[in-house]
This record gives structure tokens, sequence and C-alpha cells, in this order.
């Protein structure tokens, strides 16, 4: 059971899917999520992996973590097919995807992970102790010291999703994927939140009967409520995509899910954009566009390379739809 000992902490935790190969790029990430943030709050880690976890892996990243370090093993059925799923036909989906050059679109490991990160890992006993999560991924690189709590942020502003980068998804991957969610939310309309993001995700203003443009939040950073994960809502939205077999019939990532279900379950003034984070996970890296991070010394990026000023960048959007403008000041902790 875990027990903060200190008060002023949120009952949270940094939580990292990682393989035991991967221990160099794990620690990689670490070394700059403690010295940019949490070395100053001693957050603990939850590692999550589908094999057991060697010990090396667990002296090392204890070792480099400030905070208590706590290590899980995946379930079994949650990290295999479901029993509706037709492996035949799904088989032959993976083969037509891979000649058709899809990223990933060979790859039953892949729709796995894709379908726990979507379904189930806010459901792990380890994960069953804290109310909000930080994903941290393998080989990532962090540009900007964090000099305040995101954690308190989220709770004391109501928010129950964030992001740094938003874009487009491969339309080859989640072909009837906005179909399904259209059938859920016709099925379902009382799960559908008030003043919702519909518009980021659909344009010309033609809310759930419009087109899906293909915009999502990059979910390889993401800092939420896992309680929002765990409401009827989402769990209903989850179990009726899995019933649709798009995972792996399709290759539905955990991505466009998390960002279809923030974006219709929530009120869009709980979802969150960090733009004071400089992040990068290749191929992609974003910098905060204000001056006080780079003149003050809390960024070291290059805010003219960032994936915010791409023609493909779907912050822009974002910022239409929440009142927010791209000069808007970043969030400093004690102010905007």
């Amino acid at each position: 059971m875990y027990c903060d000992p200190d008060p002023k902490r949120e009952n949270a935790t940094l939580v990292m899917l990682v393989r035991n190969y991967e221990v160099d790029d794990a620690l990689a990430s670490m070394r700059q999520i403690e010295d940019r943030f949490n070395k100053r709050f001693r957050y603990p880690w939850v590692f999550l992996n589908d094999e057991e976890f060697t010990e090396d892996f667990k002296r090392l990243t204890t070792g480099m973590a400030s905070g208590d370090t706590y290590y899980g093993q995946v379930p079994a059925e949650e990290w295999t097919w479901p029993e509706h799923i037709d492996r035949e036909h799904a088989h032959e989906r993976m083969r037509q995807m891979e000649a058709d050059e899809v990223i990933y679109g060979g790859s039953l490991t892949y729709r796995h992970m894709c379908r726990y990160n979507s379904g189930f890992f806010f459901r792990h006993d380890l994960l069953n102790m804290f109310d909000f999560y930080w994903r941290v991924e393998p080989s990532v690189e962090f540009y900007c010291d964090m000099l305040y709590d995101p954690f308190k942020f989220m709770k004391d502003n109501g928010k129950k999703y964030s992001f740094v980068i938003a874009m487009p998804e491969y339309p080859l991957t989640i072909p009837t994927l906005w179909e399904t969610t259209q059938e859920f939310a016709r099925k379902y309309p009382q799960h559908i939140a008030p003043d919702n993001a519909v518009d980021f995700i659909v344009d010309g203003g033609r809310g759930l009967d419009g087109e899906f443009n293909s915009c999502h939040f990059w979910s390889n950073f993401e800092i939420g409520d896992l309680n929002f994960f765990r409401s009827e809502a989402y769990l209903k939205y989850f179990e009726f995509l899995d019933q649709a077999g798009g995972f792996y019939y399709e290759r539905w990532g955990d991505a466009p899910v998390h960002s279809l279900a923030a974006a219709l379950l929530l009120r869009k003034d709980e979802i969150h954009h960090f733009a004071d984070v400089g992040y990068k996970h290749s191929p992609w890296m974003r910098c905060p566009s204000d001056d006080e991070s780079h003149f003050s010394g809390r960024c070291l990026c290059n805010r003219h390379e960032s994936f915010d000023e791409h023609v493909y960048s779907c912050l822009p959007r974002w910022f239409k739809i929440s009142g927010r403008s791209a000069g808007s000041m970043p969030y400093h902790g004690d102010r905007y």
C-alpha cells in the first residue's frame, strides 16, 4: 500500500510501460524527468511490463528515482487476443496493412500495447493507489525545468486530461474509429459532456454529425486524472470500441482513443495544454514559444524547430476552440 509521507504532494505517480531490454532508454528518460522536475518533488514511479522485471532493471531504475519505485506485471489476459476477435481475419488485415506500409501495420504486439493503454493500464493494482498519473515513455527528452507541481495544477484547476503535442493520426490506422464513436454517442448520449471539445476533432461546426479531421493529442506525453478513465463513461466507451474489434482488424492507437474520449466525455475546460513544456518523442519535438522560458534559462531548445510551427500541427485548432492563443503566457506555477 502506497503511503505518501509528504502531505504537500498530490496522490500521483509517474508511470512507464517498458521492457527489460529498454532499460537504458528508460534511465535516459528518468534522468531528465528527475533533473527537470522530480528531484524537487520526489513523486513515485510505477513501471509496468508484460514480462517480469529483472533484478538489474529494478536496481538501476530505483537508483535513478528520487521517490519510491513500484514494479508490476501486466495480467496475461490483458495482453492477448480478446475472445471475440476473429484471429484469421485479423492476421489477414495485418498482412494487408504491412503491404500498404502502414506504420506498425503488421505488429500484433503493438496492437496489444495500444489496447492495454486504451483500456487497462489505469486498472492495474499499482495504479489503483493513485488519483493522477504522468505517462513517461522510454527514450524521450525534456528541455525545460518544471518548477511547479503539474499534479497540483491539474487538481486545483479541475483538469482531467493534458497534452503537449497535437497532430493528425494516420487515417489508414483508424478508418472506422470515428464511425464507431458516433455509434457510441448515439447509443449513450448521456455520456457526452456539455460544452465538449468536439470542434477540435470535427471541422465546420458540424459536431457529432461531422467528419473526423484526424486531430488527436499525442499520448506519449499525458498527465491525467485516473478517475476519468475509471469513470462509467470512459469504461463504456472502451468496451464499445473493444467489441467493435478495431484494435486488431485495424490498428487503433491509444492516442486517438484517449483523444476522442477526452474531446467528447469531458468539458473542454477540463483539458489542458502544457504550453511551458519542452519535449521530444522522436521524430517530433516542441518548444515553448514565449521569451521568458528562454531568457530565464528555464528551457534549452530551438523554438523555431518546434512542431507547433509545423503545417500538420493541430495546436492552432485547439487554441481556437479553447479560447487561448499561441501567444498566451505559459503557466509557471503562480500565474499565467
